[in-house]
């Protein structure tokens, strides 16, 4: 007797034993294991803990709120992006932020648009999404955010623009924020629309501006030989035989952004001998203050002097002198009409450092309002022309019939009391 219970006891001890240490939850009346560490090495940050929330797609930095409201205008057999009741529409900002070339620029940008955003937001939903410089990583990143998004606004820079003109991609609309490098000899896809600020542009309508103006005049062209000042010069250059007037262009020196003073005496010399109707400045405001300083006396300080916005360095740059006053130029109405209605109903810029308050750091704030306004109206009424009273410029878009087309007109300005002030064009 005393054997079998023996036997009995060692039968129910090895019956316990083989339990899995997992058959009762730890800590609950009854549990037959406690807790017992078996990492022997801590894991990757990035590895989810398990059974998380799914985290968030690399690419994807912030998803701000949305409402979900029908928007207006819409039918549901819109193509495109148009908002469909009881949704939102999505959309994907893709900005070079982790790029340490354009990252205080792609930064304006995204201020910008999400001013715009919040301002008009009902119905969308915006998603910023970052990149760097990479061709390879800009194409995974647009392709994984086309897949996500219903419009896609970006990329900032040429060369981001070029490598996703050039791909397969481009399946939803793309409101891309610059021109690709080759603007000319680039044919963007069809669902792709380029709105990028562009100074080559200014020029060309400077020189129809001139040209009313100045029928058949004769035009000298000084430029710097930073490469954005022989892009000015070459595109008022180009365009100028083409409504009238005759050029020729003067490359002059730059130390230190300081023009040679020889050159200066020079240059009044040749046009004291061969006097031209007009100037253009393919310079900066600092570089035309000292050619306006150079050509004061009469009656070359009679010569009228066209420019770009290049010549408007912007509220904190700015030198309240006489130097300039009279020189004619064009300018974004965030620029020189900060009375308009349109550009006073979005709030400035925060100045949280003095490089952020720059002139250039402001057109790209513009920018991104104006992208934002656009994929609105691309959204709302897809395949229409677009006619918008934009803080870049009047623009006039066709999308979603072919080939995109945009024209951006920029107020123009002169310079009274050393400030520059709209005006009228003829």
């Amino acid at each position: 007797m005393l054997a079998n219970k023996i036997k009995t006891l060692l039968s129910c001890v090895v019956a316990a034993l083989s339990v899995s240490a997992c058959s009762t939850p730890c800590g609950s009346p009854g549990a037959l294991c406690a807790p017992i560490e078996t990492v022997t090495s801590p894991p990757p940050r990035t590895t989810a803990p398990p059974a998380p929330k799914p985290a968030p797609p690399p690419e994807e930095t912030a998803q701000v709120e949305t409402f979900a409201v029908a928007m207006p205008g819409t039918t549901p057999e819109s193509q495109g992006a148009a908002a469909v009741p009881g949704q939102t529409v999505r959309i994907g900002l893709v900005l070079p932020l982790r790029s340490e070339a354009l990252g205080r620029a792609a930064d304006a940008v995204r201020a910008g648009f999400m001013a715009a955003w919040e301002r008009d937001r009902a119905g969308f939903e915006v998603t910023v999404v970052e990149t760097g410089d990479a061709a390879e990583e800009i194409l995974s990143t647009y392709q994984s955010t086309v897949a996500q998004q219903d419009i896609i606004v970006g990329p900032l820079a040429r060369s981001a623009v070029t490598t996703i003109a050039a791909s397969p991609l481009v399946t939803k609309p793309t409101i891309a924020l610059n021109h690709p490098e080759d603007r000319e000899g680039t044919t963007l896809p069809p669902q792709m629309l380029s709105i990028g600020l562009s100074i080559e542009e200014e020029a060309r309508q400077v020189a129809e501006w001139a040209a009313r103006e100045h029928p058949a005049a004769s035009v000298m062209i000084l430029s710097g030989s930073a490469a954005w000042q022989r892009r000015i010069a070459n595109a008022f250059a180009t365009h100028a035989p083409q409504v009238g007037m005759t050029t020729k262009t003067l490359e002059l020196t730059a130390l230190n952004g300081y023009l040679s003073d020889g050159e200066m005496v020079a240059l009044r010399a040749r046009l004291a001998e061969q006097p031209v109707d007009l100037l253009f400045a393919a310079l900066d405001a600092d570089q035309t203050r000292q050619l306006r300083t150079a050509l004061a006396a009469p009656p070359l300080g009679d010569i009228p002097l066209y420019g770009t916005s290049s010549l408007n360095p912007g509220r904190v740059s700015l030198y309240q002198g006489p130097e300039l006053d009279g020189v004619k130029l064009l300018d974004l109405p965030w620029q020189i009409q900060r009375d308009n209605p349109t550009v006073a109903s979005y709030p400035q810029p925060a100045p949280r450092d003095e490089e952020r308050l720059t002139a250039d750091m402001e057109r790209l704030y513009a920018l991104g309002i104006d992208a934002f306004r656009v994929a609105r109206e691309i959204a709302v009424r897809p395949g229409q022309p677009i006619t918008l009273d934009g803080v870049t410029g009047q623009l006039s878009i066709d999308f979603g019939n072919g080939p995109a087309r945009v024209k951006r007109v920029e107020p123009a300005a002169i310079y009274r009391n050393g400030v520059p002030v709209p005006i009228t064009t003829p």
